[in-house]
């Protein structure tokens, strides 16, 4: 019982450590930046993926107050 529940914990962490780099990656691509600025969001994102999505989204939300 309780190593499935583990491995449910694992596997939604893996879930999550997969898709939030591709979906960065893909809003990265949609919104409208220099270009410069994208390469240097994508490189953050492929290099250091979990983190690098991390910094970005709350990158974005914060810009987005601001205005």
């Amino acid at each position: 019982m309780i190593l499935s529940i583990i491995f449910d914990i694992w596997l939604l962490t893996q879930l999550v450590a997969i898709l939030l780099p591709v979906i960065a990656i893909v809003d990265i691509l949609r919104r409208d930046l220099l270009g410069i600025n994208r390469l240097i969001w994508i490189l953050l994102v492929v290099f250091i993926p979990f983190i690098g999505s991390i910094i970005y989204f709350y990158d974005r939300f914060t810009y987005k107050a601001k205005f």
